[in-house]
């Protein structure tokens, strides 16, 4: 159901006649109207732009919110006890000097009583939903994270112990249940569905403060954070604050859209920017978790990094996009399936990779042991590979940061072959031991005592191979190396 904004003429006299807008305001405006009106014929019949229509959001509240939940959780946590629980005898602890003479206590003691820990008790809130009428709920695993005891609160205020079937730190997912019948439940859409500029609403606890609506758009879909590589975030600029993790992200028609999860802050607080978690990735993790008490992981076993404008040049890639893989761990599904450093992973199984973190999101939700087809540019073709996946637990597959440069000129490098002996401690095949470095490599980031593995993707031999690869690049080239036995594609901009 939609209302429909009264035209700005309406609104403008509405407002004169309760006495919000002085007369000189409603003489304005019809002053201005009597203007138009003078206008030719023609010019008075353009068409009007079309009135833009708001959901009613009370309508959404009041069929979905008996459905969303209040968690409150005890956990502990271990603290440092330096002084005894009596403090310092004799003194009192408002004492300025307090302070000086508990820092010396605390010097003088014994050293394994100095770093004495003891369990604190710490208590939290969030929000959750029901997704079952036997009383399954979904909310955020950093919610429940180390929880001794979990209770939900409906709101009819009636309040159960809650126990924790399961969570999922990678997707930062939980499911939790009630001992309860005939309980409301939230209808589940569609990510796929969900258009960016959509109106969405969040429902939760912020700061304890319990079913709490605000609403806003959808900013952006994909979004790949530093610290959640599994899971494509939908932003919002939906007021999310403390207390609304787990809780739901809605849509216009009822129906979660997404689990409301982290904000980007510098205050600690709301600034505008908010992220939830794909429902279709929710109830894929919540079915497993049900099922076996567990959530797993595809496992690809690759490093990889984001392809901007210099690499795309360097690989004659059309546009800029894809996950350059910069390293393959050896016996990986990667390795198995013939991946190299230098090649750009351009699809998965025909889904487009755009960034480099739609891969490690995309492969997350696969299941072990599943076969995927990779579409891959390599030396300036495309390519076809398939890999069997592995199962994440074993080992968590990496994103290597770039490191930003750009300048003019030439490459800037002095290079030597790698001695058999340094081959050995660096664990490589080959490659150039980087004596010296200047110009556009040295903005790039690239430092003395790097091992230059290869150059646009073609393994770095001998100098005479480097420099002609230098010389047939117009704008920019892409260099392999190894720092510290990690590896990451450099791009460096030659003019």
């Amino acid at each position: 159901m939609k209302k429909s904004l009264t035209s700005p003429r309406a609104l403008v006299l509405s407002l004169a006649a309760a006495g919000v807008i002085g007369a000189a305001a409603t003489g304005a405006y019809t002053s201005a109207n009597a203007v138009a009106s003078a206008q030719p014929a023609a010019a008075a019949a353009a068409p009007s732009a079309p009135l833009v229509s708001m959901p009613d959001f009370s309508t959404v509240t009041a069929q979905t919110g008996p459905a969303v939940v209040n968690i409150s959780v005890v956990g502990t946590t271990k603290t440092a006890a330096a002084e005894s629980p009596q403090g310092i005898p004799g003194m009192d602890p408002d004492d300025p000097m307090y302070d000086f003479f508990r820092r010396f206590q605390g010097q003088g003691m014994p050293r394994g009583k100095q770093q004495q820990q003891r369990e604190v008790p710490v208590r939290g809130q969030g929000s959750g939903f029901i997704v079952s009428a036997d009383g399954i709920i979904l909310t955020n695993a950093h919610v429940v994270k180390d929880a001794t005891e979990v209770t939900v609160k409906l709101t009819d205020r009636r309040e159960f112990r809650a126990k924790v079937l399961g969570s999922d730190p990678k997707t930062d997912v939980a499911v939790i249940k009630i001992d309860a019948k005939n309980l409301p439940t939230l209808s589940m859409g569609k990510t796929k569905d969900l258009k960016v500029g959509e109106w969405v609403l969040a429902i939760g606890s912020p700061f304890g403060f319990e079913n709490t609506v605000t609403a806003g758009v959808v900013s952006a879909k994909g979004r790949t954070l530093p610290d959640d590589s599994y899971v494509p975030f939908i932003q919002t600029d939906v007021a999310v604050n403390p207390g609304n993790s787990g809780g739901p992200l809605i849509n216009t028609r009822g129906e979660v859209v997404g689990i409301n999860s982290q904000i980007y802050s510098r205050s600690g607080g709301y600034q505008g920017v908010s992220f939830a978690i794909p429902i279709d990735v929710a109830i894929q993790i919540k079915d497993q978790i049900v099922a076996t008490g567990k959530a797993s992981h595809a496992r690809l076993g690759v490093a990889v990094q984001e392809v901007n404008q210099t690499f795309a040049d360097s690989f004659k890639l059309d546009k800029p996009e894809g996950a350059l893989v910069s390293n393959v761990e050896k016996g990986s599904p990667a390795d198995q399936a013939g991946l190299r450093s230098g090649d750009v992973i351009r699809k998965v199984d025909g889904d487009p990779i755009v960034a480099s973190g739609d891969l490690p999101a995309l492969i997350g939700q696969k299941k072990p042991g599943s076969k995927v087809t990779l579409e891959v540019w390599r030396q300036g073709s495309r390519e076809e590979l398939t890999a069997k996946l592995g199962d994440a637990a074993e080992k968590t597959a990496t994103v290597a940061k770039n490191e930003d440069g750009a300048s003019q000129g030439k490459l800037g490098l002095a290079l030597r072959p790698l001695q058999p002996e340094e081959q050995r401690q660096a664990s490589v095949e080959g490659g150039l031991l980087i004596v010296n470095v200047g110009g556009p490599a040295a903005m790039a980031g690239v430092q003395s005592g790097d091992v230059l593995l290869a150059i646009n993707g073609t393994p770095a031999k001998n100098i005479e191979q480097v420099r002609e690869a230098v010389a047939k690049s117009d704008k920019s080239v892409a260099l392999l190396i190894q720092r510290d036995g990690d590896k990451i594609f450099v791009p460096v901009r030659l003019g």
